[in-house]
């Protein structure tokens, strides 16, 4: 087999008008050549044919990616499989049978250049490395808690490139409130005197797993129907109607009703898909609404609202007005104040996983939280998965060489040894996203039996989503990516506000850290426990909605919504949070003034 090198590729390429510019797909070309040991013309056609049952499918690295894992691996296994039955089929001498072996153990060979080494050779592997690190990263490793060695992670341990070169570094991208002269540093001693628990809500809080993958649809039907009579009944008696008519129900007269929105097909919500979905009081039916003659709205499926029109056929309803949810009530703390009502404000640092770049298991942006957490000295620290995140490129590929429990367990013990000196209190919250956890919505907590008596006195493992008190101030917190998931279904006219303030605005009104129905495929929604620890119970003080999307932080009715980042975002680092909170006390007047001093959102 002749070589196949970049020029043969480009000239095969222009032959079907097919336009290359980038050296890195070039070059991907030709190691998927060499693999799979295809000539250059050969390659250039199964990608056409690939490409054009794909609708035009441009020239990627990731492109290419997906070609190989659907169309040349396929195109191997069938190659070595019509190999084997040939050499079954012909009767075999001393040679051929010589041939067989050698065959095979140079198969067997292969395959260890890719697994695990032996136990012989892992003892090399896991000594001392000959080579001396730099004067950084000898610094930070020499810490005896700080255990993130990354050549123990992956055989691959190069930093990233990308991240190390990153610019502004502590850059403040984004502030709220009172920020001139504030100082980002907590109380003289950390972690004393602050109050930190979970709120708990009708029922207890979510502490440990539970059994899933079994649900009946008639409770998932029982739990919706009990989402549109709840909410339903808050609007009839907070807007003053009467009474809601079936949907259904042809009238000549202008008619009040209530139901979840919903989509006539699977595709996207439209201002022509929309459908209302009533309870089983009102009928249990869906009818098309048309929404021509509302001034404004905002809606996605899953939503519960109040709409008045006419329905004369009873087969559309035409809307005339639509009535808006109201959030509940925020968090009474006059029982709580035991202590003096000046007291100082609590540093409050937030960030969410990924903690490592998208092409290396090295954590250095984690190293660099924690130096960040040792020079402010936060009062507590809210931490997001993913720790491990299932989306990492060397995860999917299989490249690390220990357990995804045992890189979770030196995560969270380098983050516990290298705070020691801060002393602060650790809160930590899982993601969908963490591979070594359950993947199912609500989350239950962590577990780490790993921890010493002293280390887990710092530690609060949460749930996901949950409600906390920190020092009298409450913080609705979710990792789960809502925004991002909302944003994609939300439609609206004549709002005028913008997207985030709208469906953050939706969360409080539906009181639900997902309100979204059906959720994306994504995420793994068990709605028995969903309805007993996925709502929210009160309007929480500081909402932590992590997301892809750009980071904010947004007064929305009362409640600071903040989006910290992503601690790293592909290769180059991302963001954290911090705010300064301080409870106030109640006014004689009653008006409510925010805990949430002041906010940033920071560059790692």
């Amino acid at each position: 087999m002749s070589a196949v090198s970049t020029e043969s590729l480009l000239s095969e390429l222009e032959m079907f008008d097919i336009p290359c510019q980038d050296d890195s797909v070039l070059d991907k070309m030709v190691e998927q050549c060499i693999c799979y040991r295809i000539q250059a013309d050969e390659m250039v056609l199964e990608w056409v044919a690939h490409s054009t049952t794909k609708n035009g499918l441009k020239l990627t690295v990731d492109n290419l990616e997906q070609f190989e894992h659907e169309v040349l691996n396929k195109r191997n296994k069938s190659k070595h499989g019509s190999k084997r039955e040939e050499t079954r089929k012909k009767p075999r001498d001393f040679h051929s049978l010589q041939d067989l072996i050698k065959a095979e153990e140079e198969e067997e060979t292969l395959l260890d250049s890719y697994s695990t080494p032996a136990k012989g050779s892992q003892k090399r592997a896991l000594a001392t490395p000959e080579n001396p690190h730099s004067k950084r990263s000898a610094a930070l490793l020499a810490s005896p808690g700080l255990l993130l060695s990354p050549a123990t992670f992956s055989p691959s341990a190069t930093p990233s490139q990308k991240y190390s070169q990153r610019g502004g570094k502590g850059e403040v991208v984004v502030t709220f409130g009172a920020v001139q002269g504030t100082r980002w540093v907590g109380r003289k001693a950390p972690g004393v005197g602050v109050q930190l628990e979970m709120l708990q809500g009708p029922e207890d809080t979510l502490r440990c797993s539970y059994k899933y993958m079994f649900q009946r649809l008639r409770d998932v039907q029982n739990v919706l129907t009990e989402k549109i009579e709840e909410l339903g009944e808050g609007l009839r008696s907070h807007f003053n109607i009467e009474e809601f008519s079936p949907v259904s129900l042809p009238a000549q007269d202008s008619i009040t009703v209530v139901g979840q929105v919903c989509c006539d097909s699977n595709g996207k919500l439209n201002a022509q898909s929309v459908l209302l979905e009533t309870g089983p009081e009102q009928g249990g039916q869906q009818v098309p609404v048309d929404l021509s003659e509302l001034k404004e709205y905002s809606l996605f499926p899953g939503q519960v609202v109040v709409m008045e029109g006419m329905n004369t056929t009873g087969r559309k309803l035409m809307a005339s007005k639509l009535f808006e949810g109201f959030p509940l009530p925020f968090y009474s703390a006059d029982v709580k104040m035991e202590m003096d009502e000046a007291s100082e404000p609590v540093s409050v640092l937030v960030a969410c996983g990924p903690y490592s770049p998208s092409d290396s298991l090295t954590f250095d942006p984690l190293l660099d939280l924690i130096n960040v957490i040792v020079r402010d000295r936060p009062d507590v620290c809210l931490l997001l998965g993913p720790f491990v995140d299932s989306k990492h490129e060397q995860v999917e590929k299989a490249q690390v060489t220990e357990t995804f429990e045992a890189i979770f367990t030196r995560c969270i013990e380098s983050i516990v040894d290298g705070t020691k000196t801060v002393g602060c209190p650790l809160v930590f919250v899982p993601s969908q996203r963490d591979i070594h956890h359950h993947f199912i919505y609500p989350q239950p907590p962590f577990t780490l039996p790993s921890l010493s008596k002293d280390q887990a006195q710092r530690v609060t493992l949460v749930p996901d989503p949950c409600t906390l008190l920190i020092d009298g101030v409450t913080f609705g917190v979710t990792s789960t990516d809502i925004l991002f998931h909302m944003g994609a279904e939300e439609i609206s006219y004549g709002t005028g506000s913008d997207r985030f303030s709208r469906i953050l605005k939706h969360m409080l009104t539906q009181r639900s850290f997902y309100p979204l129905y059906p959720p994306v495929e994504d995420v793994n929604m068990d709605y028995e426990k969903f309805q007993s620890f996925g709502q929210m119970f009160i309007t929480p003080d500081v909402l932590i909605v992590p997301s892809e999307l750009r980071y904010f932080v947004k007064d929305v009715i009362g409640c600071v919504c903040v989006n910290p980042g992503r601690l790293t975002k592909g290769q180059v680092g991302g963001t954290y949070s911090r705010l300064l909170i301080q409870r106030s006390a109640s006014s004689d007047d009653q008006k409510r003034t925010s805990p949430c001093l002041a906010a940033q959102v920071v560059k790692i």
